[in-house]
């Protein structure tokens, strides 16, 4: 397995680029100096749907732009998506960022993966970066992580936090990247309290992919669970989490489980820390840095990297020592998942 890694940048915002972002119908920031003419960095970053502020996928990435501003000196552009935008909307934001000279551009998402394929092979002397899905062209760092290693433990630790047996998953969509958080959740669950039941439920299907956008929706499925006797549950759906999150800690003596940054620390979601169990943290940020600084160094990286909890790409966050008196327990499930002991499922 290759190495992983991380990325970052902040931005301000312009004039002229509000402008420019709204004309396509989206949101941009950008840092004021530096045309790249000089050797100066320029990172361009296309956000998913919720962008900067979703408390979870999209802001882990940002931390590693943040990074990349503060470390490596880049002048940075974020743009974002909006729901139900269009294919030629993605392709026109990436092409946009490549046409202004930023290198690298991060698509942050899998639902880049088609418009990215397309705008890679008219700007080759661009270098992408495509997080949570694999693309062949040579000029793309395809970033993944092995998130049903992660949801695993988090099934071993709600498995053995829930007192009612009865624990529930909420999936932003039902799609193959979020059904490896549901299996692995599962069979962690299953595996260590055979009798426990777990329920799943998809906020949006297919190509919908409002299910990571809407927490009322993320609330009221949790609320639904709760009302059913769940005393667990955790949401991998972006910024849907937040509404499940608030669900469950309106229900005392439940647990929350958060997804892809540390939900716990979130200053929008700090009321409701004393419920969050734990977070399933994969390190985008890490294989955003990593990948400007590739650039900077004048290495690009390319091809697949994948993040794996062996690396540590994948990981509990352990904020208000609530996993204390499960922590041997996750220890050894972990040890086992890396030994090969355990082979975790991607599929239900």
């Amino acid at each position: 397995m290759r190495r992983v890694s991380k990325i970052a940048a902040a931005s301000v915002t312009t004039a002229a680029l509000v402008f420019a972002a709204t004309a396509c119908g989206e949101s941009s920031t950008e840092s004021p100096s530096g045309s790249g003419g000089d050797g100066k960095l320029k990172m361009g970053m296309a956000y998913d749907v919720g962008g900067r502020g979703d408390n979870s996928f999209n802001d882990s990435a940002a931390r590693g732009l943040d990074k990349a501003k503060k470390e490596l000196g880049a002048e940075t552009k974020e743009l974002t998506a909006k729901a139900g935008e269009t294919p030629a909307d993605r392709e026109q934001r990436l092409a946009s960022l490549a046409e202004g000279g930023f290198n690298p551009v991060v698509a942050v998402g899998f639902a880049y993966k088609d418009a990215l394929d397309k705008v890679a092979k008219k700007y080759p002397k661009t270098h992408f970066g495509l997080v949570d899905s694999v693309a062949d062209a040579k000029n793309i760092n395809s970033i993944v992580f092995t998130e049903e290693q992660g949801s695993y433990l988090a099934g071993v630790a709600a498995a053995l936090k829930s007192k009612s047996g009865e624990i529930g998953f909420i999936g932003g969509v039902d799609i193959p990247l979020i059904k490896k958080f549901a299996a692995g959740f599962q069979q962690g669950v299953k595996e260590t309290k055979p009798d426990a039941k777990v329920s799943i439920q998809y906020l949006s299907t297919g190509s919908d992919l409002s299910g990571f956008g809407s927490p009322d929706k993320g609330k009221e499925a949790a609320k639904g669970m709760l009302d059913k006797g769940a005393d667990v549950v955790f949401a991998a759906a972006g910024g849907s989490g937040a509404g499940a999150i608030e669900a469950v800690a309106n229900k005392k003596g439940s647990w929350a489980i958060g997804v892809d940054s540390d939900q716990a620390l979130d200053p929008s979601l700090s009321k409701y820390k004393a419920s969050i169990l734990t977070s399933v943290v994969k390190n985008v940020d890490t294989g955003v840095f990593e990948l400007a600084k590739s650039i900077k160094d004048g290495k690009p990286r390319t091809g697949t990297t994948t993040f794996s909890l062996a690396e540590n790409g994948v990981t509990l966050t352990t904020t208000g020592d609530h996993l204390k008196d499960v922590q041997a327990k996750l220890d050894e499930a972990k040890k086992k998942i890396v030994d090969g002991s355990i082979t975790v499922k991607s599929t239900l």
